[in-house]
């Protein structure tokens, strides 16, 4: 009879035996790949800003915005590029295109007529990744004075609710917005406490991109 320490000797034997027949049977055929999976197209990224921009077909293009031009089937003109502060943008074959005061629609139209000299039937679309140029300023006596991002039908006082409360040595009768017209600075009067208080609304205007509310 055999002993328990034979028998344990056995099934061992008997296991790294099995465990040999299946690693030959396995010998030779290829390891399964692992899944790839198809990357999804990228997302242009976009602001909150510049999605308004995008869903406003009346938006002007601003010095400073940054823009995404696509031109179909040619990645060597596709990129992104800054309005520069002459409001103008640089693409290959055209050099500088004039960009501030168009809609991106617009836009797209210009560098199409552009492109036709160089490629037959070229499709362009202008995608706005960032509104930089839709911009207001607060300066003086506020808690938070600085650049704020402008929405669409912002007020003085919407805008003024941005920076924060007064300091206590704040004028608030004496408020004003230097606004640029036609080239020159033009100064429009607030009287915070007359508007608060129902007065003098006409003061109460609506921002636009560049202006300035100064605090005194």
């Amino acid at each position: 009879m055999r002993t328990t320490l034979q028998l344990v000797a056995m099934l061992a034997a008997l296991g790294l035996t099995a465990a040999g027949a299946a690693q030959q049977g396995g010998a030779g055929k290829p390891e399964p790949k692992p899944e790839q999976k198809t990357p999804a197209p990228a997302e242009v990224p976009t602001t909150a800003q510049a999605k308004a921009a995008n869903e406003d077909p009346n938006y002007k293009i601003g010095a400073e915005d940054m823009l995404t031009v696509n031109v179909w089937k040619e990645p060597e003109i596709s990129r992104s590029v800054p309005v520069r502060p002459d409001g103008k943008i640089s693409l290959p074959l055209l050099n500088d295109v004039q960009a501030e005061g168009l809609t991106p629609q617009q836009l797209a139209a210009s560098i199409r007529d552009g492109l036709k000299k160089f490629i037959s039937e070229p499709e362009v679309t202008v995608i706005v990744t960032a509104a930089n140029s839709q911009r207001y300023y607060v300066l003086g006596e506020v808690s938070h004075p600085g650049p704020f991002p402008l929405s669409r039908g912002m007020t003085v006082l919407q805008g003024l609710a941005n920076a924060g409360a007064f300091t206590q040595f704040a004028n608030e009768k004496g408020i004003y917005i230097l606004r640029s017209e036609g080239g020159k600075q033009v100064r429009h009067p607030f009287n915070y406490k007359a508007v608060i208080k129902g007065q003098n609304q006409e003061q109460n205007i609506d921002l636009k991109p560049g202006d300035t509310i100064v605090v005194p």
